[in-house]
């Protein structure tokens, strides 16, 4: 094998290719990256077994093969290679290596036969459907604060992706929730997704598509069945394992009775929350909310370290209410809202919460209280 390819592409592919490899594994072929060189382009695919990335780069191939190397490796010389400089990968099979030229720098890798390289079984789809990137990447990007890190709960480890039924009929929705707080997106439904499985995306994979989720005119192709989804570019497929398990029945906690409605600004409230957490110890964080006619105070008591206080002009017409928040919780939600205020919801100083950003019914958010 034989080619030349720009840095920047380069970078970009192996970038990938290194994210997805595992770095701590007992198979040493997991930590490579398979290097396919054939017409006008090579592909780059890497693996952990749970997720494989497939990305094919224009190059100038001036003899065709196939080998691995390490990804992370060959990433730290890439990236540390000038700008604009031209790659080449050269490997003449036999000495189970492969050479990074570069300028005046010469590397010389181990490689590990092609042949040992794991691919993933394609999988018949049930469903197949496009949507544009900027659809897809508000629906992962407003859910996934919300995915639960408590590997024993396994099943709320990633965002549950589903069609569901909203006001204006059936919508293409994410929901992550960790028992603490929620989050629930809704997007119109693409053509072709009708009869889509739910299926619950992992935490590793949410990671790994926002990606190919930063060109706004692109479309991104969908594939789903029981056990896989595919998101795949013209350039870079994306294949992942789904999350073995039943999503808990979200609607429950969902409340519908809150009628006290805080309006406020989103930014000036998450910044001032900010603010008055500075103070509380990191074990806790609480931060109450004494909300009275149009106004709302924000307190953080620490007896160890402080206490904060501030006030915030907001929209609030109901009787007076005292409830507490993680402040971290408080500030995931906030910094969610693209629109001007928040809109919340309450209950009682016991009840979970619920936000929404101004009258858009799209996004979702239920938070749960503290005591204070």
């Amino acid at each position: 094998m034989k080619v030349s390819i720009e840095r920047g592409t380069l970078l970009k592919a192996v970038g990938q290719a290194q994210s997805v490899v595992e770095r701590r594994n007992t198979i040493p072929i997991l930590a490579n990256v398979l290097i396919e060189a054939e017409g006008d382009g090579v592909t780059f695919r890497a693996t952990d077994l749970d997720i494989e990335v497939v990305d094919k780069i224009p190059a100038m191939v001036e003899r065709a093969g196939a080998t691995t190397v390490s990804a992370v490796t060959l990433h730290e010389i890439v990236r540390k290679l000038p700008d604009g400089a031209m790659v080449q990968l050269v490997d003449d099979g036999a000495s189970g290596r492969l050479e990074v030229i570069a300028g005046r720098s010469n590397f010389n890798l181990a490689t590990l036969p092609k042949e040992d390289f794991p691919v993933m079984a394609s999988s018949e789809y049930q469903s197949n459907f496009s949507a544009p990137a900027p659809v897809l990447r508000r629906l992962f990007d407003k859910s996934k604060f919300a995915i639960s890190t408590e590997e024993t709960r396994y099943y709320l480890n990633g965002v549950y992706m589903h069609v569901a039924e909203a006001e204006g009929g059936q919508v293409l929705r994410c929901v992550a929730t960790d028992g603490h707080r929620l989050a629930r997106i809704d997007a119109d439904l693409p053509a072709g997704a009708e009869d889509m499985p739910g299926v619950i995306v992992p935490r590793k994979t949410v990671g790994e598509l926002r990606k190919l989720l930063d060109d706004d005119d692109m479309k991104i192709a969908v594939s789903v069945s029981e056990t896989k989804i595919r998101f795949a570019t013209p350039e870079i497929t994306l294949t992942s394992k789904v999350i073995d398990g039943t999503f808990p029945d979200y609607s429950r906690v969902i409340p519908s009775g809150n009628t006290r409605k805080l309006e406020v600004d989103a930014q000036e409230f998450a910044k001032a929350v900010d603010r008055v957490a500075t103070v509380s110890s990191e074990r806790s964080r609480a931060v109450k909310l004494q909300l009275d006619e149009d106004r709302l105070v924000l307190s953080v008591n620490a007896p160890d370290s402080g206490a904060a206080e501030e006030e915030l002009a907001v929209a609030y017409g109901d009787e007076k209410l005292e409830i507490g928040f993680n402040a971290k919780y408080l500030l995931e939600i906030a910094s969610q809202v693209d629109r001007e205020n928040a809109v919340f919801l309450f209950n009682s100083a016991g009840d979970p919460t619920l936000m929404r950003e101004g009258n858009d019914l799209s996004a979702v958010y239920v938070v749960m209280p503290m005591r204070v």
